[in-house]
């Protein structure tokens, strides 16, 4: 009987503890949520509603803009003086500039073979042009394999140079800046450059070089880049969405309105004067093409984006690629903007409409504003006035004014329309890691100088799908388990729960579709997966 009695009122007693700790909960809760959790996310919701006006703004200029590009024909042959370059018989080859072409590589053992084939590939007059193969590589193995192909291609007659250092200082940039200063560089006019994935046409110096040769005023000539694996899987597509607006909407309006854009550090074409002008290659931020940019822009010196001509290259295709790429991206642009914001302003040389262009629309919007209020606005602020039914988001915020920068966001890549959901929450999961690299930038915190070079696979993938059907990938903790995105994936699914019960707004949809986006990339199933053996 004790012992029946002892079983009996255990539970009971958890119960009733249970009960006085919810009931304790509930009144903390309700102490904190007027007078602070209220207003809080009162002032949370205005600002980003705010921002989002700006996004809204911002998206429809551009689309007004390139909208009527389209409609008077605006292309870059009418508004510079372009014409093809032509023999000279008493000149000869000299007649010709003189043009450099380097390429920076760091281990890159899937894509050296292309991309140095396809730079000496380019048509040009051959004792006019000279190739730099820039290798930073740590494996020996692989800085053999890419000495041997200078070599080989030296072999048939290629102007190919092979540098080395004995350090990796300064990344990307410190290897420019150490290829600029070789002796054989200073009779050279211009410099195109190609990342190791690059793969240019063979007539892309005859179809760049001349803007720059009749129009003294141009700095850079700022190619479009084609993407050779957009279709290898779901994560690829959602990039190519984001790229082609980038490309197709963002540097068409940047190149026709205040000839200003930024650098995308490959497929784009310097003059080498305007490129010493403005002060070379600095190492300061992870992003060295666009703080190049700006001091060039400056300086006086106008940029010319030609769309037409198109480069191959990969996207990365593991997610552990695509989220270091998008750290360096995010995290570089923002630090860049703390750097120079008063050197902008300071300047000069250039009007007062281009320096509103350049620190409100390039940094602050584009490169601040964006990747903040996606992921606050939709990730935390939205899910919260859920929990927080006092404050209410109103639906032109939360879903006309989305609806639309996505709709216009989207016109870039029409053959894939079908994916705009999965981009969207694609994108809303992105912006996590944008979001804290943009802070971390802005504050110049840890890992703001963080430089990983991005994998690409080349035809690794296809070599290993040709033999054995390769293994299923092992799951392993440290590399397919990522907290932030489950630990934020765990924030909306409660939210969502919260909906179901108590609220009236059915925003429930969103945040358990969202919810399952962000446990999907958390567990690290999406992307390509690359066997080990």
């Amino acid at each position: 009987m004790d012992r029946l009695t002892a079983t009996t009122l255990l539970p009971d007693a958890f119960q009733g503890a249970r009960d006085d700790i919810s009931m304790q909960l509930g009144i903390i809760w309700a102490q904190i949520k007027a007078p602070l959790i209220v207003p809080l996310l009162r002032v949370a919701v205005v600002l980003c509603l705010i921002m989002s006006l700006m996004l809204f703004i911002e998206r429809v200029y551009m689309g007004i803009v390139i909208v009527l590009l389209k409609l008077l024909g605006r292309k870059p042959e009418k508004r510079y003086k372009w014409e093809p370059m032509k023999d000279d018989v008493e000149l000869g080859n000299s007649a010709y500039p003189m043009v450099l072409v380097q390429i920076p590589m760091y281990n890159e053992r899937e894509v050296y073979q292309l991309s140095i084939g396809a730079a000496c590939g380019l048509s040009w007059p051959s004792d006019r042009i000279i190739i730099q193969v820039l290798d930073d590589s740590t494996d020996p193995t692989i800085k053999d394999l890419v000495e041997l192909e200078c070599q080989r291609w030296a072999s048939k007659g290629i102007n190919i140079k092979y540098e080395i250092r004995d350090n990796r200082n300064g990344y990307k940039a410190g290897a420019l800046k150490e290829g600029m200063k070789r002796s054989y560089v200073k009779q050279c006019d211009y410099v195109a450059i190609f990342d190791a994935d690059f793969q240019p046409e063979s007539d892309f110096l005859w179809r760049t070089i001349p803007l720059l040769v009749h129009n003294t005023e141009l700095a850079l000539v700022q190619t479009r880049w084609k993407f050779v694996n957009s279709d290898e899987c779901l994560m690829t597509r959602m990039q190519e969405m984001s790229l082609d607006y980038h490309f197709t909407v963002e540097q068409e309006v940047g190149s026709s309105t205040y000839a200003f854009f930024g650098f995308n550090g490959t497929a784009g074409v310097w003059r080498i004067a305007a490129l010493n002008e403005a002060g070379g290659w600095k190492d300061r931020t992870t992003v060295e093409d666009m703080d190049l940019a700006v001091r060039a822009s400056l300086k006086g010196w106008k940029f010319v984006y030609l769309g037409s001509v198109k480069v191959k290259n990969e996207l990365p295709s593991t997610f552990k690629a695509y989220r270091f790429q998008q750290h360096r991206w995010s995290c570089g642009p923002a630090n860049l903007f703390r750097k120079m914001v008063m050197e902008i302003l300071r300047n000069k040389k250039v009007s007062l409409w281009k320096k509103v262009h350049v620190i409100y629309s390039f940094f602050f919007v584009r490169k601040i504003i964006a990747h903040i209020n996606t992921f606050v606005f939709y990730c935390i602020v939205l899910p919260a006035t859920v929990v927080v039914p006092e404050v209410a988001v109103p639906k032109w915020g939360a879903v006309y004014i989305p609806s639309i920068i996505t709709l216009l966001n989207a016109v870039g890549t029409p053959r894939s329309l079908h994916l705009l959901v999965f981009w969207i929450l694609f994108e809303n999961v992105m912006s996590l890691h944008r979001t804290k690299a943009t802070i971390i930038g802005l504050l110049e915190a840890s890992r703001v100088n963080e430089w990983i070079v991005t994998e690409k696979l080349g035809d690794a993938l296809k070599g290993k799908a040709s033999g054995k059907a390769p293994r299923k990938p092992r799951f392993r903790i440290g590399e397919r388990l990522h907290l932030l995105e489950l630990g934020v994936g765990a924030y909306l699914f409660f939210c969502g729960c919260y909906d179901v019960f108590f609220g009236k707004n059915h925003f429930f949809i969103f945040l358990y579709i969202q919810a399952i986006a962000f446990f999907i990339m958390g567990f690290g199933y999406v992307g390509t997966f690359v066997p080990n053996s």
